[in-house]
Order: C-alpha cells, then sequence, then structure tokens
C-alpha cells in the first residue's frame, strides 16, 4: 500500500519500491481498499533483496517491526556484501500489519482501511 501511495501522490518526484523479506502475493484486501481510494497496485509484486543487487538506495523506510530488525535492504553500512542492496538513510514507522488481522470480511477491510489511511 506504501509503494502504491507513494507513486500516486508523489510519483513525479520519487521512485518507490517495495520489498520484503520473503516473496509473497500482494494481500487481495490492500488491493481493494486502495481500489476505493482510485489507485490500483494489482499489478505490483513482492520483491526480495535479489532484485535490488549492487542498488544503493537513498532511503529505506520500514513499516513494521519485523521488517526493521530483519530487513538487510535497511542497513546504513556500505560495506555490506554486495548481495544485499544498501540505503544511505533508513526510517521507520510502525503500523500494525493488517494481514494479521483475525475476523469476519468487514473486521479485516476495516483494518486495511485504517492502516492505508494511516500512511
Amino acid at each position: 500500500m506504501a509503494e502504491g501511495l507513494l507513486r500516486n501522490i508523489y510519483g513525479s518526484r520519487y521512485e518507490a519500491y517495495s520489498a520484503g523479506i520473503m516473496a509473497t502475493n500482494v494481500n487481495p484486501y490492500a488491493v481493494r481498499v486502495m481500489k476505493e481510494i482510485g489507485i490500483d497496485i494489482s499489478s505490483q509484486y513482492s520483491k526480495t533483496h535479489k532484485e535490488f543487487q549492487d542498488v544503493i538506495f537513498d532511503m529505506a523506510v520500514t513499516v513494521c517491526d519485523r521488517a526493521k530488525v530483519s530487513c538487510p535492504i535497511c542497513s546504513t553500512n556500505l560495506e555490506v556484501p554486495v548481495e544485499y542492496p544498501k540505503a544511505r538513510e533508513v526510517i521507520h514507522k510502525s503500523f500494525e500489519d493488517p494481514a494479521a488481522t483475525l475476523g469476519s470480511e468487514d473486521e479485516k477491510l476495516k483494518v486495511f482501511r485504517q492502516i492505508r489511511d494511516e500512511i
């Protein structure tokens, strides 16, 4: 959702790439709630560090506590082995993981909307 929002709002000023520790599918609830505000993220896909080898990003933003701890892309040490991308600056913002929400479809959508709006 963060990648889609950044591309939509600031796409002429920034390039956004979303990656995770492991490649996964984009959550269908995320696709639905983003579509509600006119942003189509259905063609986005989960990427891993392997797709960004040898890249030095200006900034990396982690959006959950688990990523902050385990994200190799977020190392500000430019001496990290070449197989891992690097970032000159790292920002962390902790959001609840909406995919971890249990409950009815309406309850899940409510949490996805809340996180979308917080981002």
